[in-house]
């Protein structure tokens, strides 16, 4: 296993995380994965070098982390834990967005299922237009003032509010964020446009949630073929993450490809293609089963060449949006008159 940089914050963390959306019986056809279970797949992470784990009070109503707090038991001093806050836990009017109350309320919670006195992490979990930055910003510097929380971050904001969350913390002197956790794969690669160069711009460890598309770049699933019972995205009306079903095939069969040459999985050459790019800081990675975890392990001691990302890249290209066609095209010009 290989460790990589959070940020600037000096920890080391590896470069695949387990993300336990999975833990409890709360998320319908997500997740699934008992105590018996949840501490067979936390002891075969730690055995293969994992010191990153991420959940959110959110999964399955807080029983992920219940699971994951009574998993890690009296290992919890050697790992990174990461909770998420911020989308609707309960049904009044208070119990859902990053307003004070109920981020204190929410960490509170996730402090007492995982049994600990702090989490490293603690992310927004979403962005919410109705709280000011500012507040939203001292909030968080007193989670890590009272030592609740080692380090803050973002999840899912536009890159505009991430930079001005950072200038905030800057200027004011408060904690800043210290990573920011976003959707990407070869399917969704947004992030790519603006959140990319402002993570390495302004030293913000990044994390890749759903690598895989919801299953749909594991290999289980190829064109023309009848789709396994009980998957993620079993349903053929289903369009997960507004994904484009018949691309995600096209994606497959040069993952195959690269995989056969490997000796490797879809999966395994899905998320190595994600670790080849020096900027990632960690791949949150799902699982339910130890066979599926096992498989996800491998990825860490597969390398791509330059040849084979570019071939998976050209096989789903990232949209060219203005202004980043715009900056490639001048680029190129300058490069050209040099």
């Amino acid at each position: 296993m290989r460790y990589r940089s959070l940020g600037r914050t000096g920890v080391r963390v590896s470069e695949l995380t387990l993300g336990t959306m999975t833990f409890g019986s709360g998320l319908e056809d997500v997740s699934g994965v008992d105590q018996k279970g949840a501490k067979e797949l936390v002891a075969r992470a730690l055995e293969a070098g994992v010191n990153s784990f991420d959940t959110a009070d959110i999964y399955s109503s807080g029983e992920s982390e219940e699971l994951l707090g009574r998993a890690l038991g009296s290992r919890r001093d050697e790992v990174m834990v990461a909770t998420k806050a911020g989308i609707r836990f309960g049904e009044g009017p208070g119990e859902a967005g990053s307003g004070r109350a109920h981020l204190t309320r929410q960490l509170e919670g996730s402090l007492r299922r995982l049994e600990t006195d702090w989490v490293d992490l603690f992310y927004v979990h979403v962005f919410d237009e109705t709280v000011d930055p500012e507040e939203l910003g001292a909030t968080l510097d007193d989670f890590v003032q009272s030592g609740k929380a080692r380090h803050v971050a973002a999840s899912n904001f536009p890159a505009w509010r991430l930079m001005q969350a950072l200038a905030l913390s800057d200027n004011r002197g408060w904690a800043r964020y210290a990573a920011y956790q976003a959707l990407w794969n070869p399917l969704a690669r947004d992030v790519e446009d603006e959140l990319v160069p402002l993570c390495r711009d302004q030293e913000v460890a990044l994390f890749s949630w759903s690598p895989l598309a919801g299953g749909l770049l594991s290999g289980k699933y190829r064109r023309g073929a009848e789709r396994p019972a009980g998957a993620r995205v079993s349903d053929p009306a289903s369009e997960w993450s507004g994904v484009d079903q018949e691309l995600a095939f096209d994606v497959v069969e040069v993952l195959d490809l690269i995989a056969s040459a490997h000796g490797a999985t879809v999966a395994q050459v899905a998320l190595a293609w994600q670790l080849a790019r020096p900027w990632l800081t960690s791949i949150v990675l799902g699982a339910r089963t130890p066979a599926q975890l096992e498989d996800n392990l491998g990825a860490a001691n597969l390398e791509l060449t330059e040849e084979e990302v570019g071939r998976i890249d050209a096989a789903a290209p990232a949209p060219r949006r203005w202004p980043a066609w715009h900056i490639a095209v001048e680029a190129e010009q300058r490069d050209l008159a040099n």
